[in-house]
Parts: C-alpha cells; structure tokens; sequence
C-alpha cells in the first residue's frame, strides 16, 4: 500500500499515513490533524482521489516543468492550512499517461478539485498564491 511520511506540524513527529484511507489522518503523538499529502498514478488513482473521504485536490504535474516548480510549494501550504480539511494528489503526468489522457491534459500544472467524485473546478497553468486559495476556496464551497 502507497505510504507517505508526513511530519506533524505542531509536534514535528513524523507519521505514516496511507494513501487510501477512511476519516483524516491525525498524528499519532499530539493527535492534530495532518496535512494529507500523496502520489497517485494510473492504477490507484480511483481509489486515492476519486473515492477520497475528503476533497481531493490534484495537481497534474511533470519534472521539467518550471511552472509546476513554483506552484508545488504553494499548493504544499494550502494543504497544511487545511489540515483534514483536503487530500493533495500529486500526478506525475510522465508516469501516468493513461490519466494524463482520460482527463485531457494539455498544459501543466493543471490542477483540479474533486469531491465525491465528480470534478468541481479545474484550473490550466500557475497561478499566484492569493488566486490558487480562492480559487480552491470557492471549489470547496461548491
């Protein structure tokens, strides 16, 4: 099973947390709410994001991509202020070409939200801080 090592913000303890999971994942020391930060590619991605008990937000990715470089770090901040709140999906678009092409992408970073899964917003291209947040806001009200 895809595991990721995520370290607790408030206590700095490092925790193993499961791609694929019911509820939110909590730190096993100080017991706050994680920050929820996976990969996924062409074979578990239904399961990690499209049956996400949380809304997912994915980030359509590749290496070389500049782009991609600067919007990383924002979309990891994101997912920590909305700690159990969110899932981040990160797709290598390089390793999954089947994804790459059932949800036609053409530009990266693409980004998209997903809740219950169905795509609720979709956004081409990096994008400034302030815009990514209420961009995602306004999805995660939807």
């Amino acid at each position: 099973m895809n595991k990721a090592i995520i370290k607790c913000p408030h206590c700095g303890k490092s925790n193993r947390v499961p791609a694929v999971a019911d509820g939110r994942p909590r730190c096993g020391s100080c017991h706050r709410e994680l920050p929820w930060v996976v990969e996924a590619g062409d074979e578990d991605f239904g399961e990690i994001a499209e049956r996400s008990g949380v809304p997912a937000l994915v980030d359509f990715w590749a290496v070389w991509c500049g782009p991609c470089r600067m919007v990383s770090p924002v979309l990891d901040q994101l997912a920590h202020e909305r700690a159990g709140r969110i899932k981040l999906v990160k797709v290598d678009v390089d390793h999954s070409p089947q994804l790459s092409a059932r949800f036609a992408i053409q530009a990266v970073p693409t980004l998209m939200v997903i809740i219950d899964g169905k795509i609720v917003a979709r956004q081409a291209g990096a994008a400034p801080a302030p815009v990514l947040r209420s961009w995602l806001e306004e999805a995660l009200t939807k």
